[in-house]
């Protein structure tokens, strides 16, 4: 169940947390302790600059320019101009959950007390949550320090009453939305244009909203890996706890786990007791072991992005309680950007051995089941096509795989002259994401039929859940059809968890 109101704190903001904000629609609430420390940064700011004190990007100019004085008159100017120059991203726009993602992470690190702004911006931000008001984002223009420069300028554009924004299921003027709402554009006071534009949340919701699909479909590849070990007549042998206990990485023994319970109370196995197979390929007999890896992976990725969705990312930094504004580093996505590309190759490797499960699938010589998988071989094609189509996003994912955040091309004159290239990565994520979870449902149709090809043998408990639920959404391919359709709605559910909740329901327990 997705809470109906997720109150935003400072800290503490779980995954789960944020897709419901993302996602589900969920309402944000603020927390009046947290308001309270916003106050208290916002008249340090005050202080400092009345006391006629400069402060980087306050009173001064940005990147290069910082050493340029502005006068007192000028300094709401230069916030606004902040905004309008950066906001110059392109390409097609950031999906409406990465940008509702955004907003929580902008207002859970304003919550910390540690950007200077005034508390009406960060409530104007909730209000834009709450009334479904979603700014338009290119998806490229940063590189990932001073954070996600551009993009988050064009949230803050439409705070401000400019740019455009989803609104009531249309595009159009941020204007007219605040006014069918009954909102006052944001007019940016001290240090609040840079305050909104200087952090990582970009990067950092993509790299959470995929790390969420990311953890779906680890599971569904347990599930697919499954059924096409059943389908392969394979053995559990190399899934047995004695193996795994004597090489103890927390991911493989998970993985082992969820074979083991998928593949209980197995009639095709007890079929095939006495077979002379030894040991089964790579592909299916080191599944814990590669899976495993991915989740570790996995792990140590959502462990720091976490970490970050609870961080002050600004520049210049507040600390009210010491009456200091303290410029830094906090913004460079160096920590995002590596694990991003981490997850990315991880995820990659996930594809790939499922693309050589379904090689061993269609390949008569593997898994002596007809020639990819046709009733009727030679006048049909069956399943030679779809193998095609995975083999086509595997070759992608290694390319995406290259990592971001070993380049770097400095920027703002050379003061700038090092940076993450994090939201390279995290676009790069987000594709491999997308093209794993086709591969992976070309597997499970795959599995699918070759299981039906056993009949009247019956796999794993699990692995009998799973082919019920491929069935009531895909028939058998008894002939040739087009499965583009098919191949696009399963991984759909995939990623919804279809799969996975199907299973989860057959088995005495949910899977890990």
């Amino acid at each position: 169940m997705k809470p109906a109101v997720v109150t935003l704190s400072g800290s503490g903001l779980i995954l789960a947390d944020l897709v419901a904000v993302a996602r589900a629609g969920s309402r944000v609430a603020l927390d009046a302790g947290a308001l309270q420390a916003v106050d208290r940064a916002r008249g340090c700011v005050e202080g400092r600059v009345a006391a006629g004190r400069r402060c980087y990007g306050i009173n001064t100019g940005f990147g290069y320019l910082a050493d340029v004085p502005i006068p007192d008159e000028q300094l709401a100017t230069l916030q606004l101009n902040l905004i309008r120059s950066h906001a110059c991203g392109v390409g097609a726009p950031l999906p409406e959950d990465a940008v509702r993602a955004v907003l929580a992470l902008r207002i859970q690190t304003m919550l910390r007390g540690h950007s200077g702004v005034r508390r009406e911006l960060i409530e104007l931000m909730a209000q834009f949550l709450n009334r479904r008001i979603v700014p338009v984002v290119p998806e490229h223009g940063s590189v990932g320090a001073s954070g996600d420069l551009a993009p988050l300028a064009h949230v803050a554009l439409a705070l401000i009453g400019e740019g455009e924004v989803w609104h009531r299921g249309a595009r159009g003027p941020a204007a007219q939305a605040l006014r069918a709402e009954g909102l006052a554009p944001l007019r940016p006071a001290l240090k609040e244009g840079l305050a909104l534009i200087n952090g990582t949340q970009v990067m950092t919701a993509l790299g959470l909203l995929a790390a969420h699909d990311a953890a779906v479909l680890l599971r569904t590849a347990d599930i697919a890996a499954a059924m096409t070990l059943d389908a392969t007549r394979g053995t559990l042998t190399a899934c047995r706890e004695e193996i795994q206990a004597v090489r103890p990485h927390p991911g493989q023994a998970t993985s082992a786990g969820n074979l083991r319970r998928l593949l209980a109370d197995d009639g095709i196995a007890r079929s095939h007791v006495d077979c002379p197979k030894v040991q089964d390929a790579y592909s299916i007999r080191c599944t814990p072991q590669v899976h495993g890896a991915v989740r570790d992976a996995w792990n140590h990725t959502c462990a720091v992005l976490l970490i970050e969705a609870n961080a002050s990312t600004d520049n210049p930094l507040v600390f009210a309680d010491i009456d200091e504004i303290l410029s830094g580093g906090n913004f460079h996505g160096e920590p995002v950007a590596l694990v991003l590309d981490y997850l990315a190759i991880a995820l990659a490797e996930l594809g790939s051995i499922s693309e050589r499960r379904i090689e061993k699938l269609i390949n008569p010589h593997t898994s002596e089941l007809p020639a990819f998988l046709s009733r009727d071989a030679g006048l049909n094609s069956g399943y030679m096509i779809p193998h095609v189509v995975a083999a086509a996003l595997v070759n992608e994912n290694k390319v995406l795989s290259h990592p971001a955040a070993t380049d770097s091309i400095p920027t703002s004159a050379g003061k700038e002259d090092h940076v993450s290239m994090g939201m390279t990565s995290a676009l790069k994520l987000r594709r491999i994401v997308a093209n794993v979870s086709h591969v992976l449902a070309i597997e499970v149709l795959a599995a699918a039929e070759g299981l039906e090809l056993l009949a009247p043998l019956e796999g794993g408990r699990g692995v009998r859940a799973a082919l019920a639920h491929v069935r009531e959404r895909v028939p058998p391919m008894v002939v040739d059809r087009s499965l583009s359709a098919e191949i696009e709605s399963t991984a759909a559910d995939l990623l919804a968890g279809g799969l996975v909740q199907a299973v989860d329901t057959a088995l005495d327990r949910p899977l890990a």
